[in-house]
């Protein structure tokens, strides 16, 4: 358990550091008050669905997205945007679809896609027209500045220094949590125990995915043999969304920029997303 935890502390603290620092790199240098302008000025569903692509071509799994997040809302990107590539960059891969198709079947494939991209432009802009942009913490979206035109390594530096000083706390609480987890809660329990039909598992599956600290990469295998093993796709489909969507290390460090009455929507967003699709599943 202690081997997972170093592993899991020293990934994330890796792919944060990247990733902060190569965003506030480019953060120096790209117009950020032209995209905003952009984005402002087209439909909502079209900026969505260019939020959706964004989130494509990044295959960050769901705690490392917080880094882009950060960025995101401190570049005055719509909150709403922000939203949809919070909920649809851990689950929407190019890489992690083509293992899906080859192991579960295209028709699954594209019914997930399309299903997650949906329920991920539906919570996203929800949450925006309810007024749900006032809990993201006021220290998280200060220091944007535009006009600058060149790259500044030592600022990029500097914020991401500053950025882990005030994440990585979290990040070691999220990998302790994980490390438990992924050493209590095999895929054996799981199959043994949700190994027959009834739609009450859906719901059920769901809701034990959050606590689990698994990549999308880790789960589709595990799928596989909860299949073999004669666990209906329903529920393996609202595990496999929900564990990938909101683990448990990801809302501990949701916590260090968005309140907790936030968080705590998130979570219910992404376990509602995860049981509609395990009925949407159940049905085929």
């Amino acid at each position: 358990m202690l081997t997972s935890f170093l592993w899991i502390a020293l990934e994330l603290t890796v792919l944060f550091v990247i990733i902060s620092f190569v965003l506030s790199l480019l953060q120096s240098v790209i117009p950020y008050e032209k995209v905003e302008h952009y984005l402002r000025t087209r439909s909502k569903w079209k900026a969505g669905l260019f939020a959706i692509v964004f989130a494509f071509i990044t295959p960050f799994c769901s705690c490392s997205t917080i880094p882009v997040v950060v960025n995101m809302l401190r570049n005055k990107v719509p909150f709403g945007l922000t939203m949809v590539f919070l909920f649809s960059s851990p689950l929407l891969d190019p890489t992690i679809l083509t293992v899906m198709g080859v192991i579960l079947g295209w028709q699954t494939t594209a019914i997930y896609t399309v299903v997650t991209t949906v329920f991920s432009l539906i919570l996203g802009f929800t949450l925006e027209r309810l007024g749900f942009e006032k809990y993201v913490k006021p220290v998280m979206v200060e220091g944007y500045q535009s006009g600058q035109k060149k790259w500044d390594v030592k600022r990029a530096l500097q914020e991401t220094v500053q950025m882990m000083k005030s994440v990585f706390p979290f990040l070691l609480i999220g990998a302790a949590i994980g490390a438990g987890i992924l050493g209590l809660v095999p895929a054996s329990f799981i199959a043994e125990n949700f190994g027959h039909q009834a739609w009450w598992l859906i719901p059920l599956a769901a809701l034990l995915g959050i606590p689990l600290y698994i990549r999308l990469s880790s789960m589709i295998p595990i799928s596989q043999v909860l299949l073999m093993k004669g666990m209906a796709l329903g529920p393996i489909m609202a595990l496999l969304i929900s564990s990938a969507g909101a683990s448990l290390p990801e809302v501990v460090l949701l916590k260090s920029i968005f309140s907790i009455q936030l968080v705590a929507v998130f979570v219910l967003s992404v376990l509602t997303m995860a049981s509609i699709s395990g009925f949407i599943f159940y049905l085929f």
